[in-house]
C-alpha cells in the first residue's frame, strides 16, 4: 500500500496595521502618516472572515504601524480573541512592533495574556538616539520597556544605523552589550515622505563595512551579546536558504492589511494606493491577489531576479533582497534589485571566505601542513567556527 505524502505546511504572515499614525517624529521616518485613521474591530472581523478559507497553514499576525498601540487596550482586548478563537485551524501566533510610548499596565496585561513578543526601536545611547528619533524618545521608550518587563513581556530592539550614527558604531555596539540588549539593525532607507530623502540614508558601501565590523565584534563577544543580523546572514551561507523576510521568497506568503482593510504585499507598502492588491471585505483568494496589478508587479520583480541574478552564488537565499527597497524608490519600475545588494554580497562573501579558510586550515593541520600553508587567511580575524557551532546547536 502506498502511503500518501502529508502536505507540508507553509507558514504565512499577515501584518495588521491598525494605523499609520505615530506620536514620534523620527528624522528618517518613511512609514508614518499624520491623520491616519485607526482600524475598527469590524475590520478585524473582516480579516477573520477573509482568512477562514484563504489557506490552511500556520499564520503569524504582526501588529505594526505607524504606532499600533494607538489603537488602545479595547482594540486588542477584542481583536486577539477574535483572531485566536475564530481561526484555530491556522494556529495563530502574534508579534507586535511598537515604540512603547503608549504602553499602559492595562495594555501590558492584555498582551501578556497572549504572550506576545515585542519589537521596539532604539538607536543607541540617549543623546544619539534622541538626535535621530526626536527629543525625549529615549526616556519614553525605556519607561515603556521597564513596564513591559514588569509584566513579563519579551522586548527586543531594532537599531537603525544612519549615515550619521554609523560613525559611532563602537559606541552603539557597546551600549547594546553593556545593557544586555540583543542587537538587530536596519540601515536607514531613503525616505519617500521627505523633501530630503537621502539625508539620513546609509549607503550600501557603508552598510557593508558596518556588517563586517559587527561580524568581528560579535565573534569577539559572543558570550555577552547576540547580533541577530549576523546570525541570519550566517544561516543563509551555512544552510543555503534564507530565514528572514529580506532573504526569502516573501511573495504570496506575506501580506499586510491597512487600517481600511486594504491588502498590500508587505507593511512597507501600506498607504501607497498603487500597491493595493484587494480588500478583506471582498474575500480575495490567493490567486486574486497574485493577479492584481500590484501582485503582477511583485511577480515581475521575482522574474527579474531569476533572470538578472542567476549567475550570483547567493541567489538561493538572497532572492534579490527586499522588493520594497528595489521598486518603491523608482515609482514601481523594476530597474534593479535591492540597492543594498553590495552590502549583502560583502557580508555573505566575508562569512563564506572565513568559514572555508578555517575549514581548509583545520584539514591542513590534520594532514600535517602548517596553518600558514593550509590557510593564507587575513591576520588577527576572530574565528567563525564558534558561531557555526552556536547556530547548529540552536537548530
Amino acid at each position: 500500500m502506498i502511503r500518501q505524502k502529508r502536505k507540508q505546511k507553509r507558514p504565512f504572515h499577515v501584518m495588521i496595521i491598525p494605523t499609520l499614525g505615530c506620536p514620534s517624529k523620527c528624522a528618517y521616518c518613511w512609514s508614518s502618516e499624520v491623520g491616519s485613521p485607526i482600524m475598527s474591530i469590524e475590520t478585524v472581523r473582516e480579516i477573520v472572515a477573509w482568512l477562514q478559507d484563504f489557506r490552511i497553514d500556520p499564520v503569524t499576525f504582526t501588529f505594526h504601524g505607524g504606532e499600533p498601540l494607538l489603537a488602545g487596550a479595547d482594540f486588542y482586548r477584542q481583536a486577539l480573541p477574535l483572531l485566536t478563537k475564530e481561526l484555530p485551524q491556522l494556529e495563530p501566533n502574534f508579534a507586535l512592533q511598537t515604540n512603547l510610548w503608549m504602553l499602559t499596565p492595562e495594555l501590558a496585561d492584555v498582551l501578556a495574556e497572549y504572550n506576545i513578543p515585542i519589537g521596539s526601536s532604539l538607536d543607541g545611547p540617549q543623546e544619539l538616539n534622541d538626535l535621530q528619533r526626536s527629543e525625549g524618545y529615549y526616556e519614553r521608550t525605556m519607561r515603556g520597556y521597564r513596564l513591559a518587563k514588569e509584566h513579563g513581556l519579551q522586548v527586543q530592539f531594532i537599531c537603525t544605523f544612519t549615515c550619521y550614527s554609523e560613525q559611532f558604531k563602537e559606541d552603539i555596539f557597546n551600549f547594546f552589550m553593556s545593557n544586555d540588549l540583543t542587537l538587530k539593525l536596519h540601515p536607514a532607507l531613503p525616505s519617500l515622505r521627505s523633501d530630503e530623502p537621502d539625508r539620513w540614508a546609509l549607503s550600501p558601501e557603508k552598510y557593508g563595512e558596518l556588517l563586517v565590523y559587527l561580524l568581528d565584534k560579535y565573534l569577539e563577544n559572543m558570550d555577552r551579546i547576540e547580533v541577530r543580523n549576523i546570525n541570519d546572514y550566517a544561516r543563509c551561507v551555512f544552510t543555503g536558504r534564507g530565514t528572514v523576510c529580506t532573504f526569502v521568497d516573501c511573495m504570496e506568503n506575506t501580506f499586510a492589511v491597512g487600517p481600511d482593510g486594504s491588502i498590500y504585499p508587505c507593511y512597507r507598502f501600506v498607504g501607497m494606493p498603487e500597491y493595493v492588491m484587494g480588500n478583506v471585505r471582498d474575500r480575495p483568494s490567493q490567486q486574486d491577489l497574485a493577479q492584481s496589478p500590484a501582485g503582477l508587479r511583485m511577480r515581475a520583480f521575482k522574474d527579474y531576479v531569476d533572470r538578472e541574478c542567476k549567475g550570483c552564488k547567493h541567489i538561493r537565499y538572497c532572492r534579490g533582497g527586499c522588493p520594497y527597497n528595489a521598486i518603491a524608490p523608482t515609482n514601481g519600475e523594476i530597474k534593479g534589485v535591492d540597492p543594498h545588494c553590495l552590502a549583502y554580497k560583502r557580508i555573505f562573501d566575508e562569512i563564506a571566505e572565513r568559514f572555508n579558510q578555517e575549514m581548509m586550515g583545520s584539514m591542513g593541520l590534520e594532514m600535517g601542513l602548517s596553518a600558514k600553508t593550509a590557510s593564507p587567511s587575513k591576520e588577527n580575524r576572530p574565528a567563525i567556527m564558534p558561531l557555526v557551532r552556536k547556530l547548529a546547536s540552536n537548530q
